[in-house]
């Protein structure tokens, strides 16, 4: 752990939100795991969206032009 990583965590049970490390990272484990679970699902609904979307005739070098004039 980072000396920052160890003050937060010292912080979090000085706080009283929790009564030990352990329990600090098996919370920040379910929140990571919910999350991570969140991101994939709605990646997957992303990616659903183009496979099942219209057909673009658009080339490549015309969205990377695009994309280069937006900025």
């Amino acid at each position: 752990m980072t000396k920052k990583q160890e003050e937060y965590i010292a912080s979090q049970i000085e706080s009283g939100d929790f009564q030990n490390a352990s329990e600090l990272v098996r919370d920040a484990l379910r929140l990571h795991e919910t999350y991570r679970h969140r991101i994939i699902l709605d990646l997957k609904a992303e990616i659903e969206k183009g496979w099942s979307g219209a057909t673009s005739n658009r080339k490549i070098a015309d969205i990377i032009s695009d994309k280069n004039q937006s900025k």
